[in-house]
């Protein structure tokens, strides 16, 4: 599967979390573009979140997901970003407006937080926009850690977007206009089942082939095999985090500002099978998708780019909505022209 030349570039971002001086900075800066260029794809490194709020979020996971499956399907949120999402609920695929190659919902279960409108009180914001989030009292310490990795995640993709503004020549404030009420997301995946749930016989999906919706995500996930990345070469290869590293991506809405300079990339998870069983990988996608409200439109100095503007502008809000409709209510989304040409040609090679 792949060549041995694929690699996701690992970066240390210490000079932007720290104040370094500005010739580090830059350097980091580089490296940056060079990836988002490149792959799409990122190990960050030099985060700064404190190991205790890794640790304190895996055990969050872990307690939520070893509950009864009536309990847990007890804080399923119906038509909202929030709450518990049952194995085969989803198929991310048709966020791109294409089937799955195996054309069956994904088997993960998720666990969905976020920020709530009310959150943002100096404005008139929609909670429908946003989602409220729902808490599993099964499992004391669990809001607590979420919320302080939550906190902590939020800090690195917005020092990420201060980083993408000196890698792409835009003004430093670029973002704070796009993302001062950004509808971020946390979601705790699990690719563990019961034995029945699944059959285990020919293409196995956990997550089916995808782009993330918003600006950037920021990814805390097991060394454990199953994430694959689409490659400028059309074939899927295994990633997974070094030791202290959280992997980062790119969104939707980052391709549209550049022009494609930067993509979307695609990616999928495989689980791996060890004695007839799917071997259980857990992570949490930290997803920075920006103002509900906020228009994204091609940044000016890309307007030039594949011979003229590539997307039209559209607002955070419709695009989201375009996306989860697809994965959640099996509305192919035909807006996703692009990512789905990526994604069948990934399937013809």
């Amino acid at each position: 599967m792949g060549t041995d030349t694929f690699s996701v570039p690992a970066i240390d971002i210490t000079p932007w979390v720290t104040d370094g001086d500005d010739d580090a900075r830059r350097a980091v800066a580089e490296a940056v573009d060079d990836a988002c260029s490149r792959v799409g794809f990122m190990q960050i490194l030099g985060h700064g979140i404190p190991t205790a709020a890794l640790d304190g979020l895996a055990a969050a996971i872990d307690g939520f997901f070893e509950l009864p499956e009536d309990t847990k399907k007890s804080y399923r949120v119906h038509g909202a970003n929030r709450g518990y999402s049952p194995p085969k609920s989803e198929s991310l695929s048709l966020s791109l407006g294409v089937e799955s190659a195996t054309r069956v919902n994904d088997f993960f279960e998720a666990f969905n937080v976020g920020v709530e409108a009310r959150s943002f009180a100096h404005l008139d914001l929609d909670e429908a926009d946003y989602g409220i989030n729902v808490w599993p009292g099964e499992v004391a310490t669990f809001r607590p850690t979420v919320e302080r990795y939550f906190t902590e995640a939020g800090r690195v993709a917005r020092t990420l977007t201060e980083i993408f503004c000196a890698a792409l020549g835009l003004a430093p404030d670029y973002f704070d206009g796009l993302t001062d009420h950004s509808v971020d997301v946390l979601r705790m995946n699990n690719y563990a089942l019961p034995p029945g749930t699944v059959t285990l016989d020919g293409e196995l999906t956990g997550m089916g082939e995808h782009t993330d919706f918003g600006i950037v995500t920021v990814l805390w996930a097991d060394q454990v095999a199953g994430l694959q990345v689409l490659g400028s070469d059309q074939r899927w290869h295994d990633v997974a985090p070094i030791d202290g590293a959280l992997l980062v991506n790119l969104g939707d809405l980052t391709a549209h500002i550049t022009n494609d300079r930067w993509m979307s990339t695609l990616h999928r998870v495989k689980p791996p099978i060890v004695d007839g069983t799917v071997k259980r990988r857990r992570s949490a996608a930290f997803f920075h998708d920006g103002n509900v409200d906020a228009v994204i439109s091609t940044a000016p100095g890309y307007l030039d780019a594949d011979a003229g503007m590539a997307y039209q502008p559209i607002t955070v809000g419709d695009h989201i909505a375009a996306k989860l409709a697809g994965s959640r209510q099996g509305k192919a989304n035909v807006a996703a022209v692009r990512e789905a040409a990526r994604v069948l040609a990934a399937q013809q090679s």
